[in-house]
């Protein structure tokens, strides 16, 4: 489980297709505290720890459902990534509950500065609009944002300043395909009303 607050920015390394896809990451983080097997969100994507390096890079393996349903296909050599390691018992609940399982990708329609600030509008994939609700959570990329307006398929965040410079936010552009999930409780409520 995750919450949405990314806590580092990764830059890949490199990838290699071994069947699957693999990738190393170079981190921030202290790759002593991790172990293999460890879960990491990775643009919003739980992924499993399959080899650490002592100068500062984690590897992962992506199967091909996921590189299907994601964006992580398109990853590349200097790409920067937003991070954010599994949550621990007791740790702060700052964004809401992510799983890490992508449900989609939306694509990014329009960017407006407005202030420091930056409105971002998506168009989310019809299937998934319906999960998505004004004031309520997405994670894109991997990042718990709430929701401002929704219009049909489409919807808007505001990134403050702050989320430009701690997560990969600051580099969004108009035909970006960003990793969507919904609202876990959506899904769930959606679920529900099937048999009402």
């Amino acid at each position: 489980m995750f919450t949405g607050i990314v806590t580092d920015v990764g830059r890949i390394v490199e990838t290699k297709v071994t069947g699957d896809l693999r990738a190393r990451i170079a981190t921030r983080y202290d790759v002593g505290g991790i172990d293999i097997g460890a879960s990491i969100a990775c643009d919003g994507v739980c992924l499993t720890v399959v080899a650490l390096g002592p100068e500062g890079w984690f590897d992962v393996e992506i199967s091909a459902e996921t590189v299907s349903k994601t964006n992580l296909g398109g990853w590349t050599p200097g790409k920067r990534v937003n991070l954010e390691r599994a949550l621990k018992v007791g740790d702060e609940l700052g964004g809401h509950i992510v799983s890490g399982h992508v449900d989609g990708l939306a694509e990014v329609v329009s960017v407006r500065h407005e202030g420091g600030s930056v409105r971002v509008t998506f168009r989310a994939p019809e299937a998934l609009a319906k999960f998505i609700a004004p004031k309520g959570s997405v994670a894109l990329n991997g990042t718990s944002l709430t929701v401002n307006e929704v219009s049909g398929a489409e919807f808007g965040v505001n990134l403050i300043p702050h989320t430009q410079e701690v997560t990969t936010w600051g580099e969004v552009a108009v035909g970006d395909k960003v990793n969507l999930e919904v609202d876990t409780m959506a899904r769930y409520v959606a679920r529900l009303r099937e048999y009402d």
